[in-house]
């Protein structure tokens, strides 16, 4: 058989592997072995980032819904079960969106359970 030579070949990885770590300090983004041990933490992180960011924003319009509800003689909880009783279905971003952006279209959506 042929002689293959792969110089080629590992440059191109080389190249795209440090190419993923521009911008990190240190020996990460010129060494690849290193480089390589940077890019599998940051996608273990991105993976658990990506499912955790849901978790806080969830939590997050529902602090600014129960901010606006309170003044208006409704906690988060009882706020969500009238609109569910109500049958208004309105999620808890486009809620938090009104509560924050348009306090008075809120406080009418809350004054239509009453």
């Amino acid at each position: 058989m042929a002689r293959v030579k792969r110089g080629t070949t590992k440059n191109k990885r080389r190249k795209y592997i440090l190419a993923q770590t521009k911008g990190y300090r240190f020996d990460r983004s010129t060494k690849e072995r290193v480089a390589k041990e940077a890019i599998k933490h940051a996608g273990i992180h991105a993976f658990r980032h990506r499912r955790a960011k849901k978790r806080e924003f969830r939590q997050l319009w529902a602090l600014r819904i129960n901010a606006a509800a309170r003044p208006l003689g409704y906690s988060y909880s009882k706020l969500i079960g009238a609109l569910k009783k109500k049958n208004i279905a309105l999620d808890r971003k486009s809620l938090a969106a009104l509560a924050k952006d348009y306090p008075e279209t809120f406080a009418h959506i809350v004054k239509q359970l009453a």
